[in-house]
């Protein structure tokens, strides 16, 4: 993977047809169907049929399984993802073609244009923040127009709304962050990740620099507790650039206080300049407190109302795989997260553990993904991972990338010995499911961890567990 460099935009009225590679993928079936949304023919492929697929059908697509250069034909605009290699025959037929080649963010920013842009970034919370943004400012009247990368709960993840204002999560992984026409800047946290392709901590640092001083940026939110997004703000302010700190510090310019981690609902006093309300979620964990911060003073920003912006995060009930339940069965709650970093697991696990009632236990589940990731921060993995009180962990899913010789999943369960954690290794990934089932007793906690196809076990747990 390589990282993504901004390229001019042009309205989406102007694009023609447009031919979607990989349409049924959670980010881009949400850029389709904004696109269909806005009048344009619409066509795509993916590798396998979902609901996704047939739900584009049903909205006016034309979609089919398999990627096939002859039924493509001549479209006037190609859109990939940064999965998408140059060796697929859609892709290679597009350039053949000279037809115009977009990455999704490209595509995802022209939708941007005539409107505001609301980005949020940062390396861990962008979707859950995001969605809060978009389920706060909707409860304030402002009607958003969003795209995030994951479905808000009982709704989707990708909604052209009637207001001014424009919400996207912006992913930093391969730079696309840089491409959206931005007026408002969300970081919720700057901790290295990614070095596959930035290379450095620095050169992710500093991408995250570009992004906040991105033209039309006017106003920049950013954390006041983590110290990465901290430092960046303090350089920010230095330039003369206006920035809105939040989080549980004396100096936050939107203040967490009176905290308490009740379960599924924590609570926190917000106060910024006067400002005082009472904010209770209905999602679990400090770190979602954070996030709540955040899309609060973005939209105190925007000039919305305290109390409806409090209320619309009150109604925020989560989006899919951020602490997703997946079923009660034998007396063990069974729950699914995208956790895939050091820091997101220590943070879930945390949230986890104020849900757990004693004497009941934390059994986590964890499948690594990518041999990079895998590699540079096994330790780190490991330390997180120990705070469960029994960790099972598996081999590592690869996503785009080849094996790299001596890096297994075994890696981060050594680690996870090694800082005084009980673990298992289970390296087939069939076999995880058996395994929690078997571990698990009435009161526990089972949650499944990573950004790969661990996320489909926790049906199969809950059925084992019934069957018990």
């Amino acid at each position: 993977m390589t990282l993504r460099q901004p390229v001019p935009l042009l309205p989406v009225g102007a694009l023609g047809r447009v031919h979607f590679i990989a349409i049924g993928g959670t980010g881009m079936s949400g850029v389709a169907r904004l696109y269909l949304e806005s009048g344009v023919a619409v066509t795509g492929s993916d590798q396998a049929d979902s609901a996704e697929l047939r739900a584009l059908a049903a909205a006016g697509a034309d979609v089919w399984v398999g990627h096939d250069a002859a039924r493509m034909g001549r479209p006037d605009t190609v859109v990939f993802s940064t999965a998408i290699k140059e060796s697929n025959p859609e892709y290679a037929a597009a350039v053949a073609q000279g037809a115009r080649l977009w990455h999704r963010s490209t595509a995802l920013a022209a939708l941007m244009l005539g409107r505001r842009g609301l980005a949020v970034a940062g390396t861990h919370g962008k979707t859950t923040t995001s969605g809060m943004v978009v389920t706060a400012l909707a409860a304030a009247g402002l009607d958003p127009s969003y795209c995030i990368g994951s479905p808000l709960a009982g709704g989707t993840s990708a909604e052209l709304g009637a207001g001014e204002w424009f919400a996207v999560e912006a992913d930093e992984s391969d730079g696309s962050f840089l491409q959206y026409p931005a007026e408002l800047a969300i970081v919720t946290t700057l901790d290295a990740d990614h070095l596959d392709n930035w290379g450095t901590p620095e050169h992710y640092r500093a991408g995250f620099g570009r992004f906040t001083r991105g033209e039309g940026v006017r106003w920049v939110v950013a954390s006041a507790d983590d110290p990465g997004a901290r430092a960046l703000a303090e350089s920010l302010r230095a330039d003369g650039r206006h920035v809105v700190t939040f989080g549980a510090a004396a100096d936050a310019d939107v203040r967490l206080t009176n905290i308490e981690l009740k379960g599924l609902t924590p609570s926190a006093t917000l106060q910024d300049d006067g400002v005082t309300v009472d904010l209770t979620l209905q999602v679990p964990g400090r770190h979602n407190l954070q996030n709540a911060a955040a899309a609060f003073a973005a939209g105190l920003l925007l000039g919305a109302s305290p109390a409806a912006l409090a209320a619309g995060l009150h109604s925020f009930r989560g989006t899919s795989r951020r602490f997703e339940p997946k079923g009660v069965a034998a007396g063990v709650a069974v729950f699914d997260d995208y956790a895939h970093h050091p820091a997101e697991i220590a943070a879930t696990l945390a949230a986890a553990r104020s849900v757990l009632a004693p004497p009941g236990r934390l059994i986590a589940a964890f499948q690594p993904h990518l041999f990079s990731r895998t590699q540079q921060f096994a330790h780190e993995f490991g330390a997180a991972l120990a705070a469960a009180d029994v960790a099972v962990v598996t081999d590592v899913y690869p996503a785009r990338e080849a094996p790299v010789p001596g890096v297994t999943g075994e890696l981060v369960a050594d680690a996870v010995a090694d800082c005084g954690g009980t673990v298992t290794y289970v390296p087939e990934l069939d076999a995880v499911a058996p395994a929690l089932a078997a571990l698990a007793r009435p009161g526990d906690l089972v949650l499944t961890l990573g950004a790969g196809s661990i996320t489909n076990l926790g049906p199969e747990v809950v059925a084992l567990l019934e069957a018990r």
